[in-house]
């Protein structure tokens, strides 16, 4: 049995966002960005509703939201994007978006993330990386569900985005200690766990959902100086530093972070093609779980793509959202 090709596109890690959408008319999408008010998130936004689509911004911060909002209407000349407070890690709040929900959801990019540099938990005992970066994710996407497949009866497929990072190489998912309770607690570890998360969680919901008109992808947006190093502790800095020093990444600007999850939401290369792993605007090459991160900067662990692993996540995922929510 031969190789699948891997999905390619003319675009590459230094296209932005905005080449990326170049002649794409989204006039009539809606769309959802969490963590639109910082980093990627805004450029992401800002992309979108200059090509037409009507953006909901997902934000902790309802006033960084709104000043976003503003300077995305005055620069792109489009609609004012709307501004819906939303808390990842507050069940209560990610509920409270499902519910004021109306109508077809288009494309759902689950672009916010947090960094943390010691340990901290939710009101559920979760650990807040894990509970933010995934489950919170996982809690609006599942809610969500039915307002994207009504949006892919009306446009030929419903899109999730789902943002990771190389960092998803440092960890699979532990299932005998999903939130630190026994282990030594490592911040880098945690985030690294969240992220294989991401990309697991693309895998599940395209096998579940692709029958309803939804796929799920996931994007590595590569290495971009934005608001979400801010915790990092000096370990964490110094860790970074040196995968630079070492070129394990280069620095993207945030329009060309952005690119690649635009290329993962309105590509046709994508438009029925779920469960990818997305770096540099194509389809990423597979490494064991093994592999040295800095021979392997750009690929994607198999531990990030396994159907099995993929299917235990979702299960227990359903089953936490579900007794945190009671």
């Amino acid at each position: 049995m031969t190789a699948r090709e891997l999905i390619s596109t003319s675009f590459t890690a230094s296209s932005t966002a905005e080449e990326v959408l170049e002649g794409v008319d989204l006039t009539g999408l809606r769309a959802i960005v969490t963590g639109g008010s910082s980093g990627i998130g805004v450029e992401t936004a800002r992309a979108l509703t200059a090509a037409g689509a009507q953006v909901t911004l997902a934000v902790r911060n309802s006033a960084a939201g709104d000043a976003v909002a503003e300077a995305i209407e005055k620069s792109t000349g489009g609609a004012r994007p709307r501004v819906v407070r939303l808390d990842l890690a507050d069940r209560t709040t990610v509920t409270s978006f499902v519910d004021a929900w109306s109508g077809p959801l288009h494309l759902l990019i689950n672009n916010a993330g947090v960094v943390t540099g010691g340990l901290e938990r939710t009101r559920e005992g979760w650990e807040w990386q894990f509970a933010t970066n995934h489950l919170g994710h996982f809690a609006l996407a599942a809610g969500l569900h039915d307002a994207l497949a009504l949006g892919a009866s009306d446009r030929d497929g419903a899109r999730i985005v789902s943002v990771s990072s190389t960092a998803h190489m440092r960890s699979g998912i532990d299932f005998d200690d999903l939130h630190f309770e026994r282990r030594g607690y490592d911040p880098q570890i945690a985030y690294a766990q969240s992220k294989t998360a991401n990309s697991l969680f693309a895998v599940e919901a395209t096998r579940l959902w692709a029958c309803d008109g939804i796929i799920a992808n996931t994007v590595n947006p590569g290495g971009v100086a934005t608001g979400l190093q801010r915790n990092f502790t000096t370990q964490q800095r110094q860790s970074l530093d040196a995968a630079e020093a070492a070129g394990v990444f280069t620095y993207k600007t945030v329009e060309q972070g952005a690119a690649t999850s635009i290329v993962a939401a309105v590509a046709p290369q994508f438009a029925h093609s779920g469960g990818h792993y997305l770096d540099d605007c194509r389809e990423a090459y597979t490494v064991p779980d093994d592999a040295d991160l800095a021979q392997h900067p750009h690929g994607v662990k198999e531990w990030a793509l396994d159907p099995a692993t993929a299917k235990r996540l979702w299960a227990v995922s359903t089953d936490l959202v579900h007794r945190g929510a009671s």
